[in-house]
């Protein structure tokens, strides 16, 4: 038995990592990665789990009531079958779950970073302000495909049960086009707005308030003025909250709704809808490259 005066010092010095090394792809991975877990909740308190939770579950409760309808209700369905909503209406069941995601993961996902010191530490890596940025941006857009693609693949499911889905696999591949399209056009205007409003403050709770009200303040402005005074039918094209779900209309081929654009064409909408997205990446993108970090 050895008593504690025996402890000797063998080696000093470093050794060399020798493990795999993976270079740039391999860090926006893990960054990546991180960033999804983090946006919803895992490995983290019982408190960042529960906007997540409560976004996706209004996103989904929906689609899970259709589903039952269809199964327990399936003679009222063949006689009534217009109970079940189209893939584009379905969206406003969960305009509320897109929302609260939106103003929650992108500030969750940079913010944090920002105030606790953090974005040195990743730039020492082989990560770049870019790489960096680009790998947040697809994480937030991959997180709100939760709530913008996945109930709608619920939807189709009713609809398929009902008998009202799709006849045949060409027009199974082309409605799952759709609505993956469809989800995109919504997260992507929705992630580069809460990028760029993430990259203006350190503070989560300010950036979420913020995205909402320039949500809601936009809707509320460009119906105020299409009501109120003779502008043209382009103001629409302010409205940030319906915008992108009108392209989703154009996308499914349904019947237009909102009199205010029903002159405006698709290609009017799409111009307006890319400079928005260009533009809020763009802000994200110019303020990134001048904060300055200590690495």
């Amino acid at each position: 038995m050895s008593d504690g005066n025996d402890a000797r010092i063998l080696d000093r010095g470093y050794r060399p990592y020798d493990g795999p090394r993976t270079g740039t792809s391999g860090a926006v991975r893990s960054l990546l990665t991180y960033s999804m877990r983090r946006a919803v909740g895992l490995r983290r308190p019982l408190s960042a789990k529960v906007l997540p939770t409560i976004s996706v579950f209004i996103a989904y409760v929906p689609a899970i009531v259709f589903v039952g309808i269809t199964v327990l209700f399936e003679d009222v369905l063949i006689s009534e079958p217009d109970i079940l909503p189209t893939y584009s209406d379905y969206y406003g069941f969960i305009t509320a779950a897109i929302v609260v995601f939106t103003a929650f993961v992108a500030p969750e996902l940079l913010c944090g970073d920002r105030r606790d010191r953090m974005l040195g530490l990743y730039l020492a890596s082989p990560l770049t302000r870019d790489s960096y940025l680009g790998a947040k941006a697809i994480a937030v857009m991959v997180v709100l495909g939760l709530v913008t693609v996945g109930p709608v693949l619920f939807l189709l499911l009713a609809r398929s049960i009902a008998g009202t889905g799709p006849d045949g696999p060409a027009e199974v591949i082309e409605l799952l086009w759709k609505i993956i399209l469809a989800g995109f056009v919504i997260a992507a205007l929705q992630t580069g707005l809460s990028l760029a409003v993430a990259s203006t403050t350190t503070r989560r709770a300010a950036a979420s308030a913020a995205i909402i009200l320039i949500l809601i303040g936009s809707a509320a402005v460009s119906g105020t003025l299409l009501d109120t005074s003779d502008a043209p039918e382009g103001v629409f094209l302010l409205n940030l909250f319906v915008l992108p779900f009108e392209l989703v209309r154009r996308i499914y081929g349904d019947v237009l709704v909102t009199d205010e654009v029903t002159d405006l064409s698709t290609n009017v909408l799409i111009v307006g809808y890319v400079g928005w997205t260009v533009l809020f990446a763009g802000i994200a993108w110019v303020r990134y490259r001048r904060i300055e970090v200590t690495r």
